[in-house]
């Protein structure tokens, strides 16, 4: 019995081991897709550099008003045409 190599593409965490086909391009759509949904990219940005506690409360304030008036405008009948 020999030891066989994977036939198709792993992942393992963060990280994409190619297997005997070589697809490199799928392996790398599938790294991106996994770095994607873990956050990691995300969390990079917001370290780069510091913000304040009230510039982050000003922000999340800022952005739920904007989510509410999203809201409400979707919620209004459209307007009339003459």
């Amino acid at each position: 019995m020999a030891f066989e190599k994977p036939k198709f593409n792993k992942i393992i965490g963060n990280t994409v081991v190619v297997g005997m086909d070589g697809n490199v391009e799928k392996a790398l759509r599938k790294f991106k897709k996994k770095v994607l949904e873990s956050g990691l990219l995300n969390e990079l940005r917001e370290r780069e550099t510091y913000t304040k506690p009230t510039t982050k409360r000003k922000q999340a304030k800022a952005a739920a008003k904007r989510r509410w008036q999203k809201k409400l405008r979707d919620q209004q009948l459209p307007k009339k045409l003459y």
